[in-house]
């Protein structure tokens, strides 16, 4: 069923947003040199390496590591980039890797490749076995702003009570998050 939901879902909106992705897509190219999407290796589930993929928002140059671990963030992230992450614009195009079974709406955040502590904290529960999501219980309560530790005690709640009405729940207090601005960091 939860496959069946984010696969309507996802149809749904690529026929809503096709247009401003094709907008989007013409200003980041305007912005800055590089391709339009950032691929990006992850984790999915039972650790099956895929490619996320997403609107890039910093430049060609940038170090392949997590933009939380940067050292100056800003001096990476393009015009266009600050605008795209401030509404989560950026992270559009994961409805592809939805439509194509990589990922679903709503579950743990696909861990980078190089995130060996996260991958092994959540293999100690079990949390690899299932689905990454575009959005999950972390993304609702602090999103950049807390902890691995954190991070993974919410993955851990989400595996073990995941449900439809626990996905709607939270992909409408994503919607409310994305639109306050909450839990980022640039």
């Amino acid at each position: 069923m939860k496959r069946i939901f984010d696969l309507l879902v996802v149809i749904f909106l690529a026929f809503i947003i096709f247009i401003p992705l094709l907008i989007v897509s013409f200003l980041i190219k305007l912005d800055s040199k590089g391709p339009i999407f950032y691929i990006s290796p992850r984790i999915g589930k039972n650790k099956k390496v895929f490619n996320m993929i997403k609107f890039r928002t910093m430049v060609k140059e940038t170090p392949t590591i997590n933009s939380n671990d940067l050292r100056n963030p800003d001096l990476y992230i393009t015009r266009i980039g600050k605008f795209l992450r401030l509404l989560s614009i950026d992270e559009i195009p994961q409805i592809f890797n939805v439509f194509f079974g990589d990922m679903s709406l709503v579950g743990p955040r696909p861990a980078l490749k190089n995130q060996i502590s996260l991958i092994k904290k959540r293999d100690l529960c079990g949390i690899n076995d299932i689905l990454p999501g575009i959005t999950g219980l972390a993304q609702i309560n602090g999103r950049d702003m807390i902890s691995l530790e954190e991070k993974v005690k919410f993955d851990l709640i989400y595996k073990n009570e995941r449900n439809f009405i626990l996905d709607l729940k939270i992909l409408f207090k994503t919607i409310q998050v994305i639109f306050k601005k909450e839990g980022l960091k640039h």
